[in-house]
């Protein structure tokens, strides 16, 4: 038995601040690994790629600090896979938890606004400025990426690449809620953006912008009420009240889950 069996989870308080932000599916396959022994077949019954189950571990083994999986020699099967020391820990761990937010979210069940409830039962803490609730309209899949089409209000959408692993370890369909998450710098604000395809341009009214001269931050609110922040360049001429646009690129756009 390896080393990395005896490994135990490092900081189980800052692990389980990351585990209440993972979508379930990645733990779901770590459940599948114990039952069955195979990566192969976890993969196969959760009904993701064998490439996107081996990104699962090595997610949750990075945020572990330690190995979840070992290969096991031999035997009657002739070989296969068990969970680490550490492995076994992470499940428990997860167990735990989701059966004390089940127990906090029933307290709070009599709370009518879903806005109150988003808020309160999302637990992702980021580096990046704009957390923009969506829904996904459309997803297409090409050989190694997934292009999403997100809706933000009735004049707004955005488009956001990712990988298929990681669409299928998120199960991402249409029709679900989501979060869009970009960074400010990663956007561009304009009066006006001059782009040929017209994709991913948020339209909005300047609420707040940086002195003329130098540049710097600018907030639009869009027409749903939402508000996003950008920057925009030296010499801008832009003015609270007027109309502007921002730019953002697919693939500086992330999607994160309500949990």
């Amino acid at each position: 038995m390896s080393d990395e069996t005896h490994a135990h989870i490092a900081d189980p308080i800052e692990l389980s601040r990351h585990l209440s932000s993972l979508a379930d599916k990645r733990l779901d396959i770590l459940r599948r690994i114990k039952e069955t022994g195979s990566i192969s077949e976890a993969a196969r019954t959760a009904k993701v790629s064998y490439k996107a189950a081996w990104q699962a571990l090595e997610t949750l083994g990075n945020l572990a600090g330690s190995p979840l999986v070992e290969k096991v020699v031999g035997g009657v099967k002739g070989g296969g896979s068990r969970l680490t020391e550490t492995g076994e820990q992470l499940l428990e761990l997860s167990a735990r938890l989701a059966k004390a937010r089940e127990a906090v979210l029933a307290d709070f069940a009599r709370q009518k606004d879903p806005n109150f409830m988003r808020a309160t039962a999302s637990t992702l803490q980021t580096s990046m400025r704009n957390h923009i609730p969506c829904r996904i309209e459309h997803i297409s899949q090409g050989p190694a990426m997934a292009r999403v089409l997100l809706r933000i209000d009735e004049r707004n959408t955005l488009k956001a690449s990712l990988t298929l692993e990681s669409a299928q370890l998120m199960e991402l369909r249409e029709g679900l809620e989501v979060l869009a998450l970009f960074k400010a710098t990663a956007i561009d604000v304009e009066r006006s953006i001059h782009h040929e395809s017209r994709e991913n341009i948020l339209s909005g009214t300047v609420v707040r912008c940086a002195r003329k001269d130098r540049g710097g931050e600018v907030t639009l609110r869009l027409s749903g009420g939402l508000t996003v922040v950008g920057f925009c360049r030296p010499r801008h001429g832009l003015h609270p009240g007027e109309t502007a646009e921002a730019f953002i690129s697919q693939q500086a756009i992330a999607i994160g889950l309500f949990t």
